[in-house]
């Protein structure tokens, strides 16, 4: 089977589905929110809200509970309708001002948590559902393809409860995909499955989309599946985005402190800017070091942001007044393949590293903590920590200094 049957779409016929003219497709992104607003009675969810996606990205909203994620996606696919703003899709406004085009009209396609097979059809009989405007032949062509590119090729006549949670994912995006969507939404699509197979999935999926060509938005609260799946992620925190843009970006670069905290572990050594270093309790930083540290930021202090692999802990003496230590163990949290400590230096800084699983350093050991980063870090202003703390430690204490803690602390 060539791919190209399956990523090259007709142009005429995609157009139609949406509403638009041939010469909107050049207007903008696939897809662009455009300040758009909703709430639920007197609860506001998203707040001028406004995103560009481009064809045949994969961009994928990241965010807590309640963050507002689900309801963009609900807004996009049109199973909602925004209080305010525009949703465009290939530059046609399918909602906004008197203007609302219902789901079925959008061509937009939808892969749920659940999958949401029909019990009683069999693989091939999901996957052609769509298809009813296909003359037998085509459809029959149609599903065949779709069911070589998900690895199916066998399971053509099983039902659902014959197949696996991941054979059911790849059935699932293989129906949405059928009728050729301007647009493929994914809620949550991974978090029914094991762990293991939850990997796999994200590497399989992504392989799919990008055999396909198709524009795609996923909705995660996973981290690490936003990372590995995305070629952009849009960070959302209470209804607005905190940060758009590659993966490597948003997580070397946070433009937040919400950022920062959210994708992965994340401490702030605390640091004084001066001439070409900005010095620590782990020492002198080169300014070179620190990414986008501006010139009026000399003589003042900053929140440098570390990763528990940018800090080691070697083991030292048992007394606090040991010179060869600056700080002691108050965290350790076993993760399998690695151990994540929490050491609280001697000015009542925490800080976070990680080692690996074999390390043996016990609770409340001294140790001196070195950071061995080589790549560029990133800082926040000082004046700016939260007085709440936006990263926390093992025990749900602030990880930084304990400024940050506020004076009630």
């Amino acid at each position: 089977m060539s791919n190209s049957t399956l990523s090259t779409t007709d142009r005429s016929n995609r157009t139609e589905s949406t509403g638009s003219e041939a010469d909107d497709e050049d207007a903008g992104g696939v897809l662009e929110l455009d300040d758009v607003s909703k709430s639920y009675g007197t609860e506001s969810v998203i707040a001028d809200l406004s995103l560009s996606v481009e064809e045949g990205e994969i961009l994928t909203l990241l965010g807590p509970s309640g963050c507002g994620k689900t309801t963009t996606l609900r807004l996009i696919a049109g199973l909602d309708r925004p209080d305010g703003g525009e949703v465009r899709l290939n530059g046609n406004v399918v909602s906004g001002g008197d203007t609302f085009r219902a789901p079925e009209e959008r061509g937009v396609g939808v892969v749920f948590q659940e999958f949401a097979l029909f019990p009683h059809l069999t693989a091939a009989e999901n996957i052609a559902f769509g298809l009813k405007d296909l003359d037998e032949a085509a459809r029959d062509e149609r599903v065949a393809d779709l069911l070589d590119l998900v690895g199916l090729e066998t399971q053509g006549e099983s039902y659902p409860d014959e197949l696996s949670g991941g054979q059911q994912q790849r059935v699932a995006l293989a129906r949405s995909l059928a009728p050729e969507p301007a647009i493929l939404l994914l809620d949550e699509p991974f978090s029914n499955l094991d762990v293991d197979l939850r990997v796999q999935m994200r590497e399989e999926v992504r392989r799919i989309l990008k055999a396909t060509g198709v524009t795609a938005i996923s909705v995660t609260h996973d981290q690490e599946e936003a990372l590995s799946i995305s070629d952009r992620v849009a960070v959302m925190s209470d209804g607005q985005l905190e940060q758009v843009g590659e993966p490597e970006t948003v997580f070397q670069h946070p433009e937040s402190r919400f950022v920062a905290g959210f994708l992965g572990y994340a401490s702030f050594l605390p640091g004084f800017v001066t001439g070409d270093a900005v010095e620590t309790e782990l020492g002198s930083v080169s300014r070179e070091q620190i990414h986008g540290l501006a010139p009026e930021y000399d003589r003042t202090r900053i929140d440098v942001l570390v990763r528990p692999d940018d800090l080691h802990a070697t083991p030292g003496g048992r007394l606090d007044g040991d010179a060869s230590t600056n700080g002691t163990v108050v965290g350790r949290r076993y993760l399998g393949p690695t151990i994540l400590y929490e050491v609280e230096l001697d000015d009542g800084t925490r800080l976070q590293c990680m080692h690996n699983h074999d390390a043996g350093i016990p609770m409340d050991a001294r140790v001196r903590l070195t950071l061995s980063a080589t790549h560029e870090l990133s800082w926040f202003p000082a004046d700016q920590r939260p007085a709440d703390g936006e990263a926390r430690g093992l025990n749900g204490d602030v990880v930084g200094h304990p400024d940050a803690l506020g004076d009630d602390e």
